[in-house]
């Protein structure tokens, strides 16, 4: 039996894929941090806007011009932020892809290893054999 396990750089490749995917999760998860926390940072910002009460036209204007302008970046940061969580859930399902492939090649690596150590000692018990047969005077080691 080959001793070998030839499929090993397949495995190290699942490997370093598994480690790409994890982070690749990680900088996503960064991702939609920073667009989360602008999206609040934004509506905390809109939130102190309020219109002036005592204030004349041009005023009342410029307040509301600048409140629906922060309104619209509040509305461009929520969909920043579904999109970064999007981008979470697509690498955790990456993740998970990668982690399964490289499981599976582990398990065949696994099982590899132990056909080696059951090969290894059927070999062991047949020389343990021949020694035991060739001590009683039967070079075949059977009880004839």
């Amino acid at each position: 039996m080959n001793r070998r396990f030839r499929l090993g750089s397949v495995l190290r490749a699942r490997q370093a894929q598994e480690d790409a995917a994890r982070s690749a999760v990680l900088r996503a998860r960064a991702e939609a941090n920073r667009a989360a926390e602008h999206q609040v940072q934004t509506e905390h910002t809109l939130s102190e806007r309020d219109v002036p009460d005592h204030a004349d036209s041009l005023a009342f204007v410029a307040a509301q011009a600048a409140r629906q302008a922060l309104a619209a970046e509040l509305s461009a940061a929520a969909m920043a932020t579904a999109s970064a969580d999007a981008a979470v859930e697509d690498r955790m399902g990456e993740l998970t892809t990668a982690a399964v492939r490289r499981r599976a090649m582990e398990k065949l690596a696994e099982r590899h290893a132990d056909d080696v150590r059951k090969a290894d000692a059927r070999a062991g018990q047949h020389q343990l054999d021949e020694l035991a047969g060739a001590r009683r005077g039967n070079p075949g080691g059977g009880d004839r």
